[in-house]
């Protein structure tokens, strides 16, 4: 059977399983991967190999980062952290305004740290404003995704448009400046137009599923305390970027391998943990026993949402291994003498068979390096290459990506509304960021 049509009827299976007959996630991933390869005519022994290599790929890095954000965001949220920095932000902003606040703070904090680790860290201050208000999580969250989406792909030094900077040879600076002028509209569009009108169109009543419990605390944790151990990891982790990517230099070895240590969402977030257990509850005189508890019952959730996403790498690893992604784009440049359009959708196709938009964005650069001999000094219009393989490489998450079961598995919502909210969110940031991409190609 043609590898196409095995993709499109293991899809179908999985969305019919999901949608339809309620399965869990987890095996309906796992069913319609083995049946995507089954069908497209791999061994079953490569099949299942395929399948733990992409669970083990997967959960080596979400499982300790889920994990370990949970805990974070358990004792944050129940030592009444979360609620300082939330009248922090109507303070400063205004209720009326706190969109535009979550849009500006992912926007920001996701240049040093990775899109699920932001997320995770700020999750608990999205569940604190919606209890203040008679609105939905989504309608504060998606402009908060919306954010770190636009900057996970957009901006360096995240790592896909830095490694799509090299790869083609573009100026970082170019890449920077051409990612916050395309950026920053489409952000606005997706994250704050968007929601406004989709909220008012659907009811988003999801559920808080991390419902951490309520403390009697002797003292309320001052806001300078909060901000400080909040910001601890990310400053970890600015600083390991800076380091890595070469902005930053340190001569001494042996610091630069030690802020390097430190800096690594791991070890950050490992080291932000035992801060906030003793400064936000030990301190304030909250029970050991009851902060165990608050933190046992947080991998509940962690638990289901750690194995979704790892069938969802599984899926992954079968489309990578039947090489569907790089057939299709090498089709499209065939016939496309749109370097930019061909360079997105590229992107688009791989990102939507592959689900990661880091791995979408290296494959398309990788593929579209040799059409671009021409271009070698034209440092702009690599620049704006660049920026249009991120967008297409932010479009249409969905089922085989892991922040689509992030989103829905934290944020309480059906399959249905996933789509409505996180799924639409991506596809019209992703289009923004091409049309904008165009628009200065057409002036530079």
């Amino acid at each position: 059977m043609s590898i196409y049509l095995s993709l499109i009827i293991g899809i179908c299976l999985l969305l019919v399983q999901v949608i339809k007959f309620r399965f869990s996630p987890f095996i309906s991933l796992l069913t319609s991967s083995i049946v995507i390869g089954l069908l497209s005519g791999l061994d079953g022994e490569i099949i299942i190999n395929n399948i733990q290599q992409g669970m083990g790929s997967t959960l080596g890095y979400i499982a300790v980062i889920v994990g370990l954000g949970a805990m974070f965001g358990a004792i944050l949220e129940s030592t009444g952290g979360a609620k300082e920095i939330t009248r922090y932000l109507l303070n400063k902003f205004g209720e009326k305004k706190s969109q535009w606040a979550l849009l500006i703070s992912g926007f920001f904090i996701a240049i040093p740290v990775f899109f699920d680790v932001a997320f995770i860290l700020l999750l608990p201050v999205i569940y604190s404003i919606q209890k203040k208000s008679n609105k939905s999580l989504v309608y504060y969250a998606l402009p908060l995704l919306t954010g770190l989406a636009v900057t996970h792909a957009f901006i360096p030094p995240t790592p896909g448009p830095v490694a799509v900077s090299q790869i083609l040879g573009a100026d970082l600076g170019y890449v920077m400046l051409f990612g916050l002028i395309v950026g920053i509209p489409s952000a606005i569009l997706s994250g704050v137009i968007f929601t406004n009108f989709i909220t008012s169109k659907i009811d988003f009543n999801s559920k808080v599923v991390f419902d951490t419990e309520e403390l009697e605390v002797n003292t309320t944790p001052s806001i300078r305390s909060v901000l400080l151990i909040i910001l601890l990891p990310l400053i970890l982790i600015i600083f390991r970027s800076l380091l890595d990517t070469g902005i930053l230099s340190i001569t001494n070895e042996t610091v630069s391998k030690f802020i390097k240590f430190i800096g690594h969402p791991f070890s950050a977030l490992i080291i932000a943990n035992i801060i906030a257990w003793y400064f936000l509850g030990i301190r304030h005189g909250i029970d050991k026993k009851k902060l165990e508890k608050i933190v046992s019952k947080s991998f509940a959730p962690a638990g289901a949402i750690i194995l979704i996403t790892g069938a969802g790498g599984a899926l992954k690893q079968i489309l990578i291994e039947l090489n569907i992604g790089e057939l299709l784009a090498q089709n499209i440049f065939s016939s496309s003498e749109f370097i930019l359009v061909a360079s997105f959708l590229c992107a688009v196709f791989i990102r939507v068979l592959q689900g990661s938009s880091t791995v979408a964005m290296i494959t398309a650069a990788s593929l579209v390096s040799p059409l671009l001999v021409d271009k070698v000094n034209d440092p702009i219009s690599l620049s704006l290459i660049v920026i249009s393989i991120a967008s297409g490489a932010s479009t249409f998450s969905h089922v085989n990506d892991s922040g689509f079961w992030l989103v829905n598995q934290y944020l309480g919502l059906s399959m249905k509304k996933t789509f409505l909210s996180w799924t639409l969110m991506t596809l019209i940031l992703s289009i923004s960021g091409l049309i904008f991409s165009l628009i200065l190609s057409l002036f530079f």
